[in-house]
């Protein structure tokens, strides 16, 4: 009843708030202006007066969900920032931009549903909620990544002439392979992994936070190319990310072509000019080359990067040697050593305290002697075990 953007009308208030369980604050606003408190409010276009009972919406997406913006467009569609007018939360909503029935675009759509279904939660994958079809076109509830794209941040980076870091560079790619790792344990292999649709960013509340390996997590998501490991239907995606193997039709080592193309994804991060599409660069590439990078890398971390775009796929290092490798995690290196260090003196503690039974036995008897040892004498106690008429010698103790 009425004019929904003149003046006088009833506001409804909404509460807005994270969907993730790791952060519990809330943020309230009403359709006709920010309510100004501890929280931070969402800002809203001066005549939008927004109300949430609208008798004559028709479609579940207009009737759900509030859209507040646009935030990408891709080969699937468009995605947008929804608050979902029950919970409060927001949401990214995908919607195709064309209908889906008969289309390769429906398969696409589909593979990212089952994906989904099958991957569960992860904290390196995208969460998706929900997903339905409206007006012969696909709609899909994910999880909103608030600090955008990795491509976004790129882009941000050119601006300002700024690249990432090493220490970045290796957190980035320490947490994409956590999240292939748990797609490939799935059995499941991703096929387009790059910057603009393959990771996103996740900003997390650290107070120390300074850095940007410490203030974003990342996440895989657009799983649109996903395929069965072993009984794959392989679309293939962008050329310039693309495997040697897969354009041959070699699909037996398909999570080895996410590995390649995430080496070519950290090469952009790390300020690689834009990628070739098909070039005599980039069939360098594919013979095993790293595309130029403008900043000087480590021996090691270049290193790995260049075995992850080996020509041999076999060759290649799994999504789980990268979430161990030393280079990305130097703390597991450390604690194999440790653990290697307890575990031989473990051992020497068994061999004492077996020796030491079979003293208690047989009966121990303790002698003081001079050994010459390093060109020197030192006065020594040596342990013997008298057992069956004869002396055995144990172990040498130099004295103090």
């Amino acid at each position: 009843s009425g004019n929904f953007f003149s003046g006088g009308q009833e506001l409804t208030v909404l509460w807005y708030r994270s969907p993730s369980t790791q952060s519990n604050t809330c943020n309230q606003f009403t359709c006709d202006s920010a309510v100004v408190n501890d929280w931070s409010p969402i800002t809203l276009p001066s005549a939008a007066r927004f109300l949430l009972r609208e008798s004559n919406m028709v479609s579940r997406y207009k009737k759900e969900f509030l859209e507040l913006e646009k935030i990408g467009v891709g080969e699937f569609g468009s995605v947008y920032k929804c608050i979902k007018r029950l919970d409060g939360c927001v949401y990214a909503v995908k919607r195709s931009k064309r209908p889906l029935a008969g289309s390769s675009d429906e398969q696409m759509a589909l593979r990212e549903v089952y994906a989904h279904a099958v991957l569960g939660h992860h904290p390196h994958v995208v969460r998706y909620y929900s997903a339905w079809a409206e007006d012969d076109h696909m709609i899909i509830q994910n999880e909103h990544c608030n600090g955008g794209s990795l491509q976004d941040a790129l882009l941000e980076n050119a601006k300002t002439g700024h690249y990432f870091q090493e220490a970045e560079l290796k957190e980035i790619l320490l947490q994409v392979s956590m999240g292939l790792k748990y797609i490939h344990s799935s059995g499941l292999a991703h096929m387009d992994i790059k910057p603009s649709n393959g990771t996103s960013l996740r900003k997390v509340d650290l107070w120390a936070s300074v850095a940007f390996l410490v203030s974003f997590l990342l996440l895989l998501g657009d799983l649109g190319h996903v395929t069965s490991i072993t009984n794959p239907q392989v679309e293939e995606g962008d050329s310039r990310f693309l495997a040697n193997e897969i354009l041959q039709e070699q699909y037996c080592y398909l999570p080895k072509a996410d590995i390649f193309a995430l080496a070519l994804t950290m090469a952009l991060a790390a300020g690689s000019g834009p990628l070739p599409c098909n070039d005599a660069m980039w069939h360098h590439i594919r013979r095993g080359n790293l595309p130029p990078i403008p900043q000087q890398l480590t021996h090691g971390f270049h290193g790995l990067l260049k075995l992850m775009v080996h020509p041999d796929p076999v060759a290649r290092p799994s999504a789980t040697a990268l979430t161990k490798h030393p280079i990305l995690r130097p703390s597991l290196g450390k604690a194999a050593q440790l653990q290697k260090q307890l575990n031989v003196e473990k051992f020497k503690t068994a061999m004492l305290e077996r020796a030491w039974g079979r003293g208690k036995r047989g009966g121990w008897q303790g002698t003081w002697g001079r050994e010459r040892r390093w060109g020197r004498e030192e006065d020594t106690k040596m342990c013997v075990w008298w057992g069956g008429g004869k002396a055995h010698h144990i172990f040498p103790h130099t004295s103090m």
